[in-house]
């Protein structure tokens, strides 16, 4: 079941936040099921809200857009790479709590393999407004994630490396999964996406891996 982002890391969950979750996912599934039957543009907030049996005004206390049903777990992951930073080890630099994160959410979900990952990659490509939405959300967590990074590890990278390592580590997860959706039994497979994804993330961050720099 998915849950909020604060209620994941709570610890205890309300009913009032297990009422809210169930609500949240009823409309990320009624719009996965209209938009792979009868397209992205041809859907509505209002047949959406219909679908999930609730009204077009309470919609907007889940989601602000249409687009946004598309990133159901975007804040989730960004949180995961805050705490990975925030429980590092003193053997671990930022390449390596970046991919304990990847790993993590990995393990945690399936959500990368999931049916409404695949329209999101899809959309993402012929969509405008979800692949502006895309790069955002992108732009935020690379932001947000880099300026952590910096805070964390004053001796190792300053903030305009801290971004780019970011920003390399999202292209990666990014381009892979890109890179399988040519291939739809590939991306249905979630041990293959995980391969795949920690592959091209390790491709990417194996220069700022502290083990592959040698002694300093």
């Amino acid at each position: 079941m998915l849950v909020c982002a604060g209620c994941r890391y709570a610890g205890r969950v309300s009913l009032r936040d297990r009422k809210r979750a169930r609500t949240r996912q009823a409309l990320v599934d009624a719009a996965t099921e209209l938009f792979e039957r009868n397209g992205y543009d041809e859907t509505t907030i209002a047949d959406i809200a219909a679908a999930a049996e609730i009204g077009t005004r309470t919609f907007f206390g889940y989601f602000a857009s249409k687009e946004e049903l598309l990133f159901p777990e975007s804040d989730v992951r960004v949180q995961a790479a805050l705490d990975a930073i925030a429980s590092r080890g003193p053997d671990e630099g930022p390449a390596e709590v970046l991919l304990r994160a990847l790993r993590k959410v990995g393990d945690d979900s399936d959500e990368m393999v999931s049916r409404v990952a695949a329209l999101r990659l899809r959309f993402v490509r012929t969509v405008p407004a979800v692949r502006g939405r895309a790069l955002q959300i992108q732009f935020e967590a690379q932001r947000e994630i880099g300026r952590q990074l910096a805070a964390a590890f004053p001796d190792e990278i300053d903030e305009v490396s801290a971004v780019a390592l970011t920003g390399a580590f999202i292209g990666a997860v990014s381009g892979a999964l890109q890179v399988l959706l040519d291939d739809p039994e590939r991306l249905r497979d979630p041990a293959g996406v995980r391969e795949a994804v920690n592959r091209a993330t390790d491709v990417a961050l194996t220069p700022w891996l502290r083990a592959s720099r040698g002694p300093e």
